[in-house]
């Protein structure tokens, strides 16, 4: 064989991996093209099921802080609510699991409750867990929660148990979260009912210590909640 029949083999054997590469190129090109679409797509599409509005007049959100260390008989523990609050419930009664939960609180609206308690050490307490020391309203103002998925556990009648997974920012910190449920639905209304434990230090928030740490709060906080919601009629 002569030698230009050689370089032109060559050149078409080249030729053939370039326009391969470039095909796989633009098959890899389009398929990922094709994934982002389906993936907005996904994000894109609304919640599914009926959308209630919470009412804040109507629901409770209590959290309980208890006190530990050698002299907690000095202490007491703080009671707390939520006086601001909102968000919506997409509930589908036909596959739960597709529901989900938004809500936003205004940190600066919870409020030391501590029946029992004198009204000075309620506003030291308000006082202090507003502060930097513990919430720092100022610079966090607001605390949301959104679902990210919701587990169908038990059914009875018009009541419901599932497990709710969800993100909380809390004191500009962003963590998983996850608890049980108990839903409710009376013709337009819904009720949500359960409780939740949450660790300070999980969202950078030091327990409030006093006389040397012989008196503190404990880093485990109980959130318990009553969540009333109307169906929206648009």
């Amino acid at each position: 064989m002569c030698q230009d029949s050689t370089y032109e083999i060559v050149q078409v054997e080249t030729l053939m991996m370039v326009l391969f590469r470039r095909r796989n190129m633009r098959l890899s090109y389009i398929i990922g093209v094709l994934a982002t679409l389906i993936t907005v797509t996904a994000a894109a599409q609304p919640p599914s099921g009926a959308v209630y509005g919470i009412v804040a007049a109507g629901s409770k959100i209590q959290v309980g802080v208890f006190r530990e260390g050698l002299l907690k008989a000095f202490g007491h523990d703080h009671l707390i609510a939520a006086k601001r609050f909102s968000g919506t419930v997409h509930f589908n009664a036909d596959k739960v699991e597709e529901s989900s939960l938004a809500l936003d609180m205004e940190a600066s609206s919870l409020t030391v409750l501590d029946p029992g308690v004198a009204e000075k050490d309620r506003r030291d307490a308000q006082a202090t867990m507003v502060s930097a020391k513990v919430l720092g309203v100022e610079s966090f103002p607001r605390i949301t929660f959104r679902s990210t998925g919701v587990q169908q556990i038990k059914k009875a009648g018009a009541e419901w148990e599932v497990t709710v997974a969800g993100k909380l920012n809390l004191h500009g910190v962003e963590k998983p979260l996850s608890f049980p449920v108990r839903i409710r639905l009376d013709n337009t209304r819904l009720t949500l009912n359960g409780e939740v434990f949450i660790a300070q230090t999980g969202f950078g928030i030091k327990p409030v210590k006093v006389a040397g740490g012989t008196v503190r709060v404990k880093d485990r906080v109980k959130v318990s909640f009553t969540i009333v919601a109307e169906r929206n009629n648009s």
